[in-house]
């Protein structure tokens, strides 16, 4: 008896779509055994998190504020599993963006003006977030190292060499003893919607670099050999597309866009840098499930990460309101992940047993 799995020809986009919605009830569904399993009406918690977080004005401004990290992520995420680079190390990315950006805002935010200490900023992020994205591939394509195992490696070492800043050498005098470096001036902090904590520069460089990377995909010559190396390694390797250039490229901008999301954190949040766990809840990880979601499209990701971020905000309500711990909310965006993944592999292969 043999196991024969192939692959299946083009599926329509209806398909694609019910396929989608059938994914992801079957992750409510079984995310819902966990609150079962803690004798709560698994309807009632899901009623809880979706009004905790697009049931009111307040929600949606949580909501939002939770989607601009995701988005980002979710987006320099999308490139990178185009490729079939397994990208697990967002979250570092999001961190060594965040480290620069705090180390040109305490530099330069009390001598220069916002219009010259928040670009670079920016562009600090980016580079520092392309940095540590570009580590891996190099390790990959020189050395074969799994890019799994190195991308989740080096976010453990980011997130120590944040506390190692904020518990050491850039702990804050003005700070009383907490684990924050000093805030930023004025010139280094984004502004943000009023009576919200929406930062809306990032906002609007998230969606424009949602456009942007679509067309860098779909119509640039690195973009369609990203996607070659992606759907047919052997093919690109005939075709002598240069592995190494194209891998560093795509993690590059992939690691450098959640960079910026670090930046987005630091500056348009807390307005100092402080321990990883409240610079990133996990935004690297939760992006994953963004993009698989938005099926690696990057203008789908802008509504991805807003429903992600909706979740974000429900699990806080739910853990306020029924006294469950936020890693249910974890379980639960994990459950929906294999689901959507789970859906996705059927829908491309089909499993066929032969005597």
């Amino acid at each position: 008896m043999k196991i024969k799995v192939e692959r299946r020809g083009e599926i329509s986009p209806k398909k694609r779509f019910a396929y989608l919605i059938f994914s992801l009830i079957i992750g409510f569904l079984i995310g819902g055994l966990i609150f079962l399993f803690k004798g709560i009406s698994p309807f009632y918690a899901l009623q809880k998190i979706f009004v905790g977080s697009f049931g009111s004005i307040y929600g949606w401004k949580e909501t939002i504020t939770k989607a601009i990290p995701l988005m980002l992520c979710g987006i320099g995420l999308s490139l990178a599993f185009k490729g079939k680079f397994w990208n697990i190390g967002a979250d570092g990315q999001l961190l060594f963006g965040a480290v620069l950006a705090t180390w040109i805002a305490l530099s330069l935010g009390k001598t220069c003006p916002p219009f010259v200490v928040l670009p670079l900023m920016f562009v600090g992020g980016f580079i520092s977030g392309a940095f540590w994205g570009i580590i891996p591939a190099i390790m990959k394509i020189k050395l074969g190292i799994n890019e799994v195992i190195t991308t989740l490696m080096l976010n453990y070492i980011a997130e120590q060499f944040v506390q190692y800043l904020v518990y050491g050498p850039w702990k804050g005098k003005t700070q009383y003893g907490f684990p924050y470096t000093d805030n930023f001036s004025s010139s280094a902090t984004l502004p943000v919607i009023k009576g919200t904590r929406i930062h809306y520069p990032t906002l609007i460089i998230g969606i424009i670099l949602a456009v942007l990377i679509y067309i860098f995909i779909m119509k640039t010559k690195i973009g369609y050999e990203i996607r070659v190396i992606g759907e047919n390694p052997e093919a690109a390797k005939y075709a002598g597309i240069n592995f190494l250039k194209t891998t560093i490229i795509m993690m590059a901008i992939s690691g450098g866009i959640a960079g910026i999301a670090g930046v987005g954190e630091v500056a348009g949040i807390h307005h100092h840098l402080t321990v990883p766990q409240q610079i990133s809840s996990g935004y690297g990880y939760t992006a994953i499930i963004v993009a698989w979601l938005a099926r690696l499209n990057p203008l789908v990701v802008i509504l991805s990460s807003i429903f992600f971020g909706g979740i974000l905000v429900g699990g806080d309500t739910i853990q306020t309101s029924m006294g469950l711990p936020f890693a249910t909310i974890n379980i639960f965006n994990g459950l929906i992940l294999i689901s959507v993944i789970s859906i996705n592999f059927f829908l491309e292969y089909k499993i066929s047993i032969k005597r």
